[in-house]
């Protein structure tokens, strides 16, 4: 759906305007009568809020409001909206590293530590309250998590990798998010095509599961699978047929390696995402993996995203970590002893 960015900033002004003049209306009374300063949008019903916007949507300036005649807030189209570019992503890392502490004591010292941290330090405040950018940017921040968790990982990303695809008991995200005890098993279907398309008893066995975050897979899977693949290739190692799962959990690795007869399974998985990244994709490890073993079992590199280990380290890591989980024929804590 296309958006309409100047009309929205207009009908935000407008309604702002609104609210204003209805204070100046009738706020005294109000607060008078209750001894302190209510909110003046009580006055304001939705019915007026709808008929304002298609007001606005409409062309026309001239909109009423609780009694009230404005011209649009006093809105000009020919004035500048923002006094800041309007094409900034208020959530890169660029934007993000900024100082918006006014006047800080020791600037170097603090945008060197703003560059060694996610964390949100050096944002200052308006008073007792967060600065416009800061709230902007959390929010900004929790959208993208939820649009991490919720939307699919882009059938691009999994056609570019050549992986054909099953799904999880679950039936859609939903039963996903709310039912994770069927997102460790594979669907009747799912387990047929894994039988059909993946060579039997291969020294590792590499799968790619959307998880809690799609936007991980999106970001670091394509670099991360090849180096993987050819890294295991030239070490002399039998690599099965790779795939996707759809609706898929951790756990789903170890019914995969029963399938297959694997020795050693890696799963990479999107992780639940925070305010600070929605792209931190793991990898899930096993050695002899078998249906309800113990998590203690596994192995786990987490944290491969551009802020963390990096995709392309990520693949060169594990193909030495791999081939060790092989010689000591152990994973997860078995392997540190």
């Amino acid at each position: 759906m296309n958006i309409d960015e100047a009309l929205i900033e207009r009908i935000i002004r407008e309604v702002v305007s609104q609210v204003v003049a209805e204070k100046a209306a009738g706020g005294g009374q109000n607060r008078s009568a209750s001894g302190n300063n209510q909110n003046s949008m009580q006055s304001v019903n939705l019915g007026q809020i709808e008929q304002l916007v298609k007001n606005v949507a409409s062309g026309d300036r001239q909109t009423s409001f609780g009694g009230q005649t404005s011209n649009a807030g006093g809105y000009h189209p020919e004035e500048p909206v923002h006094d800041v570019d309007i094409e900034e992503d208020i959530t890169s890392r660029e934007v993000k590293k900024r100082p918006l502490i006014d006047q800080p004591q020791d600037p170097e010292a603090l945008e060197r530590m703003m560059r060694l941290t996610t964390a949100r330090i050096g944002v200052g405040c308006a008073g007792p309250r967060l600065k416009t950018q800061t709230l902007l940017t959390l929010r900004a921040d929790h959208a993208r998590a939820r649009d991490a968790v919720m939307l699919d990982v882009h059938q691009d990303v999994i056609d570019n990798l050549k992986l054909f695809s099953v799904q999880t008991r679950c039936q859609d995200k939903n039963e996903f998010l709310t039912r994770p005890d069927l997102g460790r098993r594979l669907s009747e279907d799912g387990v047929q095509k894994v039988k059909d398309q993946c060579i039997e008893g291969p020294d590792v066995q590499l799968i790619v599961a959307d998880g809690l975050s799609s936007t991980a897979i999106n970001a670091n899977i394509e670099n991360v699978l090849p180096v993987l693949m050819d890294g295991l290739s030239a070490a002399g190692l039998r690599v099965g047929t790779p795939f996707f799962v759809r609706y898929g959990r951790v756990a789903v690795e170890d019914e995969i390696a029963e399938l297959v007869g694997a020795k050693v399974v890696c799963i990479f998985v999107g992780e639940r995402p925070g305010l600070g990244t929605a792209e931190s994709m793991s990898a899930y490890l096993a050695y002899n993996a078998k249906i309800g073993m113990p998590e203690a079992r596994r192995t786990v590199v987490s944290n491969i995203h551009k802020d963390g280990i990096t995709a392309v380290e990520a693949g060169a890591y594990l193909t030495d970590l791999i081939q060790k989980i092989l010689d000591k024929k152990a994973s997860g804590v078995e392997l540190q002893n």
